[in-house]
């Protein structure tokens, strides 16, 4: 199985050489000025099938306000704002994301979710958020993010850092499946491909084990099957405590 396996992905390594060169010449850059567009229509269909979810997943959001202050979060990848409309309102919202075309979408979402205050959108990876101060933030949230990004645990230790102690990192995210699974062969075999497509998303991560190692003091994680296409089906959910 592992051979068979092997061999469809060098052949799909082998299609996507022209893809790789545009990576390389620059032009693959292009695609990432349309990517933006891309997400903030899809957002809308993820968002109605995964509702529950996300409301289940963001219910007790208010639990992390320190004080009598509003809840402050920052969001990691936050893309076209997928997330602001499951928010409770008065909290304010400071964004993150690599690429600065995302910028024009979230100001989209936010004049339809006014119960939010938006304090600013920072580009920055995730590896590398210097622009946020340390202890600065009650919640971080990271959906669809870690799946793409270059190193998820200096992504984590980032997510560590600009939280208070005893504020939360919240995330959702698609995983690998189980190696018996047909559904992790066809992962490894059409990852080549989806990686371009996706804008750097990698469906063959077990990133529940960077999370098991990032030293929180509490880990709230399940395994849950997502009503979505069968490649991005497995799923984590849930939230760590700092």
């Amino acid at each position: 199985m592992t051979c068979f396996m092997n061999f469809f992905t060098f052949i799909f390594k082998v299609v996507t050489l022209p893809l790789q060169l545009m990576e390389v010449v620059g032009i693959y850059g292009i695609y990432k000025r349309f990517f933006p567009f891309l997400i903030y229509k899809i957002s809308f269909t993820y968002n109605k099938k995964m509702n529950d979810k996300k409301k289940d997943l963001f219910s007790n959001l208010s639990e992390f306000t320190k004080g009598n202050g509003p809840l402050r979060i920052l969001e990691i990848g936050c893309g076209s704002g997928a997330n602001f409309e499951f928010y409770p309102s008065g909290c304010k919202v400071v964004c993150t994301d690599p690429n600065p075309h995302f910028e024009k979408y979230l100001q989209k979402s936010m004049a339809v979710n006014d119960h939010l205050t938006f304090e600013r959108f920072v580009v920055a990876s995730g590896e590398d958020m210097g622009a946020v101060k340390d202890d600065s933030v009650d919640v971080v949230v990271c959906t669809l993010v870690l799946c793409s990004v270059n190193n998820i645990p200096r992504t984590l230790q980032e997510a560590h850092r600009i939280l208070r102690p005893g504020g939360a990192l919240y995330f959702l995210e698609h995983v690998v499946a189980d190696p018996s699974s047909w559904t992790y062969f066809f992962q490894h075999v059409l990852q080549p491909i989806w990686y371009y497509f996706g804008d750097g998303c990698e469906v063959v991560r077990a990133t529940w084990k960077h999370l098991e190692t990032a030293g929180f003091s509490e880990l709230k994680l399940r395994h849950i099957e997502a009503p979505l296409n069968f490649m991005i089906k497995p799923h984590i959910i849930g939230y760590a405590v700092k």
